[in-house]
């Protein structure tokens, strides 16, 4: 699974943590960013923590070939034309607000959403493989 968005700082961020709460080692979770900032958003960090995910090795990473080729299911989330297609992927895009800038409540608020989807991909993703 590869989360893709712009900085590689947040939303990206919070749903790999979620992944990786809700699924424990089945799944190889990355993460990337068509333009990586230097360090993971300090609110989004701290909002996941309220939630049990801990995001604090976490650390932006560019966007590669690689980590296309990698992934099954490729989730973008408001990284436009920066995103190349592969063939055979599964791709969603989650149209997101960005928690760049944002105070804790409206960080909250986008987290809860993103926990949101995530459960119901995997719950999707669980169906289909059985």
């Amino acid at each position: 699974m590869l989360f893709v968005c712009v900085h590689n700082t947040g939303r990206s961020q919070m749903a790999a943590g979620f992944l990786k709460k809700l699924s424990g080692d089945d799944v190889l979770v990355r993460t990337a960013g068509s333009e990586p900032a230097d360090e993971v958003n300090p609110t989004a960090v701290e909002a996941m923590r309220e939630v049990d995910v801990d995001l604090a090795d976490a650390f932006p990473k560019p966007l590669t070939g690689e980590a296309f080729e990698a992934a099954d299911v490729v989730i973008t989330m408001g990284c436009g034309d920066a995103c190349p297609i592969y063939p055979g992927k599964r791709y969603e895009d989650w149209e997101l607000e960005d928690p760049a800038g944002k105070d804790l409540e409206a960080v909250r608020r986008i987290r809860d959403e993103i926990e949101a989807r995530v459960r119901r991909l995997v719950a999707e993703l669980s169906t289909t493989d059985s």
